[in-house]
């Protein structure tokens, strides 16, 4: 492999600011503002707008779409195609 041409690789805190939750991983990516973590050490901080924690599918609260009623919807107002 090529030396100095992939990016720094470490700890980073995610925090998801609508569901005030962070969670520490390792990344690429990086941030000005740092945070102090429960082990005392300070890391990078970057803030998401939606995580697991803040996400409707993983919450449970994301709604179905009734498919049914808007295909019948679409033949009613066009008509049904004959084959």
């Amino acid at each position: 492999m090529k030396k100095d041409i992939h990016p720094s690789y470490g700890p980073v805190v995610f925090r998801d600011r609508a569901a005030n939750h962070a969670f520490l991983t390792r990344s690429t990516m990086t941030s000005e503002k740092t945070i102090e973590w429960e082990d005392g050490n300070t890391y990078p901080v970057v803030d998401v707008e939606i995580s697991n924690v803040s996400h409707p599918f993983y919450t449970g609260t994301a709604r179905v779409l009734d498919t049914a009623g808007r295909v019948e919807k679409f033949e009613k107002r066009y008509g049904k195609k004959r084959g």
